[in-house]
């Protein structure tokens, strides 16, 4: 692969949603060059006309690869596993396929969206941590409870898959506004053994291009 065709990701060091799609990378050993889009920075570098070209949703992460331009982290997910399918993302068995995409679906439509910046900055400043709180202890009630019957060693039986890619930057999430994880007993166990995974750790908020250095691990 040369150079000028190495996929570029436009990504946040701090986007859950581009966490997800940079452990895909890693976990299929795609080499990729980032493009830090900042989401604070300059009133937020995501709402710069080059960038809304990109992605007219104005949202990281966007992914250049194969000649064309994806957004929306599932969607990349899904492109990675259908163009590069080694290793297994989503399941054989259709069961475990449609159990994944349930609990990824579960995660990045009703809980990642109502606690990001967009939502956060309508609530107000003096209500955002309960109002993240709330949304991520409701999505956790659920989550745990769909987990108790579909994990194995991780979130659908014994192999990592979507599912995973999006529990951890979530769990990470919920740590950042506070959130007490003693009732989740499931999705701290799943969280715990992924993160001991080099995916997981190479793609990890604190070890990206990005990353300020007092936030550097």
């Amino acid at each position: 692969m040369t150079e000028s065709s190495k996929p570029i990701l436009y990504s946040y060091f701090q986007s859950s949603c581009s966490w997800r799609v940079r452990i895909a990378l890693a976990l299929k050993s795609i080499d990729y060059e980032t493009i830090p889009i900042n989401l604070i920075k300059d009133q937020g570098q995501q709402f710069s006309q080059e960038f809304q070209a990109l992605n007219p949703m104005k949202q990281v992460p966007t992914l250049k690869i194969d000649g064309i331009t994806i957004s929306q982290s599932l969607a990349i997910i899904e492109f990675l596993e259908e163009t590069r399918p080694t290793p297994c993302l989503l399941p054989q068995d259709p069961k475990k396929r449609a159990q994944v995409r349930m609990i990824s679906d579960t995660i990045a439509s009703g809980i990642q969206p109502l606690q990001n910046l967009s939502v956060l900055k309508q609530v107000g400043q003096e209500n955002q941590l309960t109002w993240a709180q709330k949304v991520i202890h409701t999505g956790f009630n659920a989550l745990e409870q769909i987990l108790r019957s579909t994990a194995g060693k991780y979130c659908v039986g014994d192999e990592v898959s979507m599912a995973d890619l999006c529990l951890v930057p979530q769990v990470a999430n919920a740590e950042r506004f506070k959130v007490d994880l003693t009732p989740y007993p499931t999705i701290s166990r799943i969280n715990k053994t992924l993160l001991a995974l080099e995916a997981f750790q190479v793609s990890h908020p604190c070890r990206q291009p990005d990353t300020p250095p007092e936030l550097r691990a």
